[in-house]
């Protein structure tokens, strides 16, 4: 099975980072259909996705997002853009204050419409993103 590996070093602090990867991990079930369970840590936190295809890990620490992934044999023909685009995007989630709009804005940079938002009928409830 092919593999990606992607690392990137960032400023945040775990807190920050945290809340950015709890984020992603509900956009990418949202939006990508994946099941995601974030795992908290005393110094760093875990994101186990899947989806059919694909599943992986995203490492939070307090400097660095980990991001390991293996694709199925139908995707993996795909490795190369898929790592592109998911560098692209981190990169870009990394850049913005905003990471759901940052998002958001690579979905639609790629073709890919989003969902429409479904009207809040009460607050907003915690999302399918488990912690364990």
């Amino acid at each position: 099975m092919p593999d990606i590996h992607i690392t990137r070093e960032h400023g945040l602090g775990l807190p920050a980072a945290r809340k950015l990867a709890f984020r992603w991990a509900e956009v990418a079930e949202d939006k990508l259909g994946m099941e995601c369970t974030y795992e908290e840590g005393k110094s760093s936190d875990r994101v186990i996705f899947t989806r059919a295809g694909a599943n992986g890990e995203l490492k939070v620490t307090k400097s660095s997002f980990v991001l390991d992934a293996r694709l199925g044999l139908l995707l993996g023909a795909f490795r190369e853009r898929i790592e592109s685009e998911i560098v692209k995007n981190l990169d870009e989630l990394l850049a913005h204050e905003e990471p759901l709009k940052a998002f958001d804005h690579a979905l639609a940079a790629h073709g890919k419409k989003a969902a429409p938002k479904k009207p809040a009928a009460k607050p907003a409830a915690k999302p399918k993103a488990k912690k364990a």
